[in-house]
């Protein structure tokens, strides 16, 4: 079973937080997958990620750019096995994933203003729960994330 994280982003936009959260697992010498809802929230995830300051550098790669094995981070709105054999998983958007327990790490980012984006993470998270995985609820607050559950 994987272990998920939801993140309830209170204090900032999901392009401000993402790369952060990235350049934690890229430090850690790890890989990801980001995957996204829809492709046009693909692509602008993908322009804020080469645009982003901090970290100010995050190698990542699309179908569109190709080779999939050799990009640490691989976006994407098609919930298929790792392509570049990442053990974290990102769940940006509301997408979800049939293969969660593919995954070592699973974090699962959702928009606190958004009264739909918090209903559908809580269902998410029911799910996750009744499958058994183990879970964390982190929380934007003025110091960073805060651990809530």
């Amino acid at each position: 079973m994987a272990e998920i994280g939801f993140y309830h982003l209170t204090r900032t936009t999901l392009e401000q937080a993402l790369p952060k959260l990235l350049g934690r697992v890229l430090a850690l010498g790890g890989r990801a997958v980001v995957l996204c809802g829809e492709e046009e929230r693909l692509r602008a995830l993908d322009a804020a990620l080469w645009l982003c300051a901090d970290p100010d550098w995050l190698p990542h790669g699309t179908k569109e750019t190709g080779h999939a094995e050799l990009q640490p981070i691989w976006l994407t709105a098609e919930d298929a096995p790792a392509p570049n054999g990442a053990r974290f998983l990102f769940l940006v958007e509301g997408a979800e994933s049939a293969r969660l327990h593919e995954y070592d790490r699973v974090l699962d980012l959702f928009d606190g203003t958004d009264e739909a984006a918090v209903a559908a993470a809580r269902r998410r998270w029911a799910a996750a729960k009744a499958a058994g995985h183990a879970l964390t609820y982190w929380q934007q607050g003025p110091g960073g994330w805060e651990r809530k559950g």
